[in-house]
């Protein structure tokens, strides 16, 4: 006889919603994201590439696997976002004239970043440019550290510009936006080795022509560190200098008599390819001191001397690491072109193309306060139907519930005995008609 089956799957809710968790453990309160492209249709195969690729970057706190498709509004992703715990919405769109726009929501109220891709670079076509590409899957564990640089302007670059400069509060409303894309970072108690990446996000400073401009830079790179020492075409050729002459075949100096300068050697092992930048090793600038490890493997004095840290450093338990930033990719450039008050619709905050006098302003200002006062009349008015259907519903159950009360109070025992003596009486009455005819 088989074996009975035994269910072992357990049904957990999720434990990244609003509600309350009813176990007492603290909510995880970290920032997710949902990258979609609005037209699923229409965007055409980069675009929708270009986001699949920004999924990697927000990983691991994005919806990674999501599937868009011809039928979804906008309005489905935002109803969604309550119970699934979601804070950020990265929308990517094509509009008729051709323009790849980007926008940058935070759920549920706003405001709305709207910006103009104005050029970028996919995933695939940074590491074919790349000798040695990285696409290890654990890099993508942990969030990237977010670098942010020039999104703040001086006062005096802003007065000295006759150009309408962007606004004080419109340049820290979109440091914040950024910031809050990803999990704080605590230094004391972070550990290094879990900052695999890193995102540099980079404004570009405006021209004396156009002050209005807002246009930020984005790179992503994978962070990678060595000890600190000579570089592997140098070591190459010390090692070589102390191989013996049977053991110097394939061992020797490397041939360099079709290099026009030892520079493209010491440079690029392999002069004939393309190396970017960050595909270099790292120079001496980019040696930073760190505390070494409690747990270090103990290194012979010819493995020192070989790797070119021989003396040491200069502070005991710290050792220099060379970083080395190697780029993932995508690139992106990013224009903004205005910002909004509500998710995806509402007033408009600032706009770069549009400006508006005082008295346009005002006009603008008791037209939204309109619309808020009827939105707020027409949510009353709602929330008191509901109430009343709510209370009608209510008396309507009270009411049968009534009736059958009443009906279950009758005394039972009294239609027992009535029908008890209806029956015995016409049983006595049969009875004396049988007497009778007996009697005849």
């Amino acid at each position: 006889m088989a074996r009975r089956r035994v269910k072992k799957r357990t049904h957990v809710g999720a434990k990244n919603g609003p509600h309350p968790n009813p176990t007492g453990r603290p909510m995880d309160r970290t920032p997710k994201s949902m990258v979609i492209r609005i037209g699923a249709g229409e965007v055409g195969p980069s675009v929708s590439q270009l986001a699949k690729d920004v999924r990697q970057v927000m990983e691991p706190g994005t919806a990674s696997r999501l599937k868009e498709r011809k039928s979804n509004k906008l309005r489905d992703y935002t109803t969604m976002t309550g119970p699934l715990g979601v804070t950020h919405l990265l929308l990517f769109s094509r509009s008729d004239t051709g323009n790849t726009n980007m926008r940058l929501a935070i759920t549920p109220r706003g405001p709305t970043l709207n910006f103009r891709v104005e050029n970028y670079s996919l995933v695939k076509d940074i590491l074919k440019a790349q000798n040695h590409p990285k696409t290890s899957k654990q890099l993508f564990l942990n969030a990237p550290l977010l670098v942010m640089n020039n999104f703040t302007t001086s006062g005096s670059t802003a007065e000295s510009s006759t150009a309408p400069a962007v606004p004080k509060q419109l340049e820290s409303l979109v440091t914040t936006v950024f910031q809050s894309l990803f999990p704080p970072l605590n230094p004391q108690s972070t550990p290094l080795t879990s900052i695999k990446r890193v995102l540099l996000l980079n404004r570009e400073p405006p021209s004396n022509a156009d002050n209005s401009t807002y246009t930020i830079t984005l790179r992503h790179y994978a962070i990678s560190s060595k000890v600190a020492g000579l570089r592997k075409p140098i070591r190459r050729i010390n090692a070589a200098e102390k191989v013996t002459t049977k053991e110097r075949k394939g061992k020797g100096v490397p041939n360099l008599g079709k290099l026009e300068d030892v520079a493209d050697y010491l440079l690029n092992e392999d002069p004939g390819a393309y190396t970017s930048g960050s595909d270099s090793e790292p120079e001496t600038d980019a040696e930073v001191e760190v505390l070494a490890s409690t747990t270090k493997k103990i290194v012979g004095r010819s493995k020192k001397e070989k790797r070119g840290d021989g003396e040491g450093s200069s502070k005991p338990g710290v050792e220099k690491r060379a970083v080395k930033l190697t780029e993932l990719g995508p690139r992106m450039r990013l224009r903004l072109i205005k910002v909004e008050e509500g998710l995806c619709s509402g007033k408009i905050m600032w706009h770069e193309y549009i400006s508006k006098s005082k008295q346009e302003e005002k006009q603008m200002d008791a037209t939204w306060d309109k619309r808020r006062k009827e939105k707020e009349e027409r949510t009353r008015i709602q929330r008191e139907n509901v109430e009343r259907k709510r209370k009608e519903k209510a008396s309507k159950k009270t009411t049968k519930a009534d009736d059958a009360d009443e009906y279950d109070e009758i005394d039972e025992a009294d239609w027992d005995s009535d029908e008890l003596e209806y029956v015995g009486a016409e049983d006595a009455e049969d009875e004396e008609m049988e007497d009778a005819e007996d009697a005849k």
